[in-house]
């Protein structure tokens, strides 16, 4: 891979394969984030947030009758989990650390039809009451750069959408990349979406991973009990400048 030249890599020695690719999809996709009840593991759900997910999932089957639009689904915060790092503490006057706890993500035909979603009455009705309801909203349109496999929305399960932070895009998709492999060594990983923002200087964040686990043992163990979590994924990732912010969540 071409950006891998530009990679500082550490702790090589651990040897895990290269990540298993497939082409990215010719979809785009709209993803709202935002930060609607502060209270932390997520055990909690106001009311407003409650009311805000009914809405949400029905304006998002609403959304799902134009023939543009391929998915739309509605997320709810589980846990923030270890790995964030310590590159987000070099940056924290640049930086949005990710708190969200609701998600909606769009999967569109097209970049023309996610622009013309964004203007369908539903869309901004939907992103308003989001926006409303919130203390933050992060809004972007995104392409797929990086896939492993479909994302399984059909079924519940451990969805993460992990916000990375970065000073290069570039080495950000490209220690990304390198480190994978561990996630499907070790935690049996077989999907991932990697996001790309259009407009980056519209987005807090270089690019958002979104993948699937059957049940929270299936990830969370390793990214507590591992060493090699540390010392080759986010040792990894700090020294290339990048900084990882995980958030699991459950379909709504």
């Amino acid at each position: 891979m071409q950006m891998e030249s530009k990679l500082n890599l550490v702790n090589e020695q651990f040897g895990y394969p290269k990540v298993s690719l497939v082409e990215p999809v010719s979809s785009a996709y709209i993803h709202i984030a935002a930060e609607v009840d502060k209270r932390f593991p997520f055990l909690w759900t106001s009311q407003s947030k409650r009311k805000l997910i009914d809405n949400c999932k029905k304006w998002c089957g609403e959304l799902e009758i134009d023939t543009k639009v391929l998915e739309a689904v509605v997320f709810k915060a589980l846990l923030i989990p270890p790995g964030r790092g310590n590159f987000v503490n070099q940056r924290k006057e640049t930086v949005h650390i990710a708190r969200f706890d609701f998600v909606v993500l769009i999967e569109v035909k097209s970049l023309d039809a996610a622009e013309r979603i964004r203007l369908h009455p539903v869309y901004q009705t939907m992103e308003s009451a989001v926006r409303t309801a919130a203390s933050y909203t992060h809004v972007i349109t995104a392409t797929n750069v990086r896939r492993i496999n479909a994302v399984d929305h059909q079924r519940n399960g451990v969805f993460l959408f992990n916000y990375f932070f970065a000073d290069d895009t570039n080495q950000n998709l490209g220690v990304w990349e390198y480190t994978a492999g561990w996630f499907e060594q070790e935690t049996g990983l077989d999907n991932s979406t990697v996001l790309l923002p259009v407009e980056k200087d519209k987005s807090k964040y270089n690019i958002i991973n979104h993948c699937r686990w059957d049940k929270l043992r299936d990830i969370l163990p390793s990214l507590i009990f591992k060493r090699t979590f540390r010392t080759f994924v986010l040792d990894n990732f700090e020294a290339n400048n990048v900084a990882a912010m995980p958030i699991l969540y459950r379909l709504a």
